[in-house]
């Protein structure tokens, strides 16, 4: 499994440990959903602006979110490789530091369990998972606290 992060924001510093700390809740993610295939994800860290900007264009929502997610494949489960594929393209997972600072804040917890409840919720959208019904909100936020509590990074009460 490969993890691409890249950090394109300088508002906010991000430390190897909080990186470590997203490759972590992808491959827990992953493993949870029981993906057994060669896999790669990348994941962009930006600001408020850029993440806007995206918004934007690919939802029509000019607000900054905290995450996006682009997935490149519709069902994973039915992916095969081609001759020239070493591995599933996932997709790509777009967060905002700024959104997720402000959010930790809010919520009364850390930026690490900020970050890592963006990360499975991205990566969960990446394996076809949605919200949009209350059932499915449901079932998503059940994984998400799965994964987080494995890491040791539930929300306290």
């Amino acid at each position: 499994m490969e993890v691409l992060i890249s950090n394109e924001q300088e508002k906010i510093e991000i430390s190897e440990d909080l990186k470590q700390l997203i490759k972590q809740v992808v491959e827990e993610t992953l493993a949870l959903e029981q993906v057994d295939k060669p896999v790669e994800v990348s994941i962009a860290l930006v600001d408020n602006d850029e993440i806007r900007q995206l918004n934007k264009k690919y939802r029509q929502i000019d607000s900054a979110t905290d995450v996006l997610s682009f997935p490149f494949i519709e069902d994973w489960r039915k992916w095969e490789p081609q001759p020239y594929e070493e591995k599933m393209v996932l997709g790509d997972i777009i967060i905002s530091l700024e959104k997720a600072v402000e959010q930790a804040e809010n919520y009364g917890h850390s930026l690490e369990r900020e970050l890592a409840f963006l990360t499975v919720h991205g990566v969960l959208h990446l394996l076809g998972y949605d919200h949009k019904e209350e059932e499915e909100r449901k079932l998503m936020r059940g994984k998400e606290e799965l994964v987080l509590s494995s890491l040791g990074q539930e929300r306290k009460s």
